[in-house]
């Protein structure tokens, strides 16, 4: 039997936004076996032209994305939520290796098991290059 991660559908505007603030907090610790253990064993992603499939792409994914996007910084707002879906505003800041800063701008739509866990992950995407001096989140 698989244990509960909490908080479990059906969501109340309450437990809404806690899952948000543990997804922002587990997101900015950029640690990609963490961050997989939210989600089902066969989660799907699609993170902006790219589709992953389960724990372990996740892992990959995300492994790689922290080495091209450094100092990351995440914040997640609450959009709306129904049953075991949740829907997501967010931007986060990073530098690219050669120093350039970016903003990304997005929207997540999140649909849960029973158990609590991510079973699957939508996320748009857009990435506006940035002066070092316009950051919000240092």
């Amino acid at each position: 039997m698989m244990e509960k991660r909490y908080p479990i559908p059906p969501f109340t505007l309450q437990s809404a936004v806690e899952k948000i603030q543990l997804a922002e907090e587990a997101w900015n610790s950029r640690d990609p076996y963490r961050i997989a253990q939210a989600y089902t064993v066969d989660s799907e992603w699609r993170n902006r032209n790219v589709f992953i499939n389960g724990r372990q792409q996740i892992i990959d994914f995300l492994s790689g994305k922290w080495e091209r996007e450094l100092d990351y910084k995440l914040k997640k707002e609450y959009w709306a939520h129904t049953g075991n879906r949740i829907a997501v505003r967010f931007e986060y800041e990073y530098r690219d290796l050669n120093g350039q800063w970016f903003r990304a701008y997005g929207n997540e739509n999140w649909e849960f098991d029973e158990n609590g866990y991510m079973k699957r992950r939508f996320a748009s995407i857009n990435d506006l290059a940035i002066a070092e001096t316009e950051r919000k989140f240092i």
